[in-house]
């Protein structure tokens, strides 16, 4: 995305997250009109060092981008704009499937063939 602004994130973030979802982001100025919509939309000030507040955190969020970009930087090394969403999905697997959330490599498989039940395999 070239440019970031309230109005280019807002159908972005409309179309991939329920509206009756906790928001929580850093400080931003472009996030309070898109909070809006929201069932809460709660921030952090990273300007004054504030990294979390309670439950209230972007940590989670930034150590998943963190790992989506070192994976592209190292293994993919380009990523097409029309496959990007596969790439992430790939990431969000591997983040949701990952050792610290105590899923070991027999469970992480069967999660993997679970997801690909009832479905071919095709490329158009």
């Amino acid at each position: 995305m070239p440019t970031v602004t309230a109005d280019s994130l807002k159908p972005i973030l409309h179309g991939q997250i329920a509206e009756t979802a906790r928001l929580m982001t850093d400080s931003a100025g472009m996030y309070k009109k898109i909070g809006k919509h929201f069932a809460s939309h709660e921030t952090v000030d990273h300007a004054t060092k504030e990294y979390a507040r309670g439950d209230v955190t972007t940590n989670t969020v930034e150590g998943f981008f963190g790992t989506l970009k070192m994976g592209i930087r190292g293994v993919y090394q380009h990523v097409s704009p029309g496959h990007l969403n596969r790439y992430v999905g790939e990431f969000a697997f591997r983040y949701n499937n990952r050792i610290a959330l105590e899923v070991n490599d027999m469970q992480r498989t069967t999660n993997a063939l679970a997801g690909i039940e009832g479905k071919r395999l095709t490329y158009r």
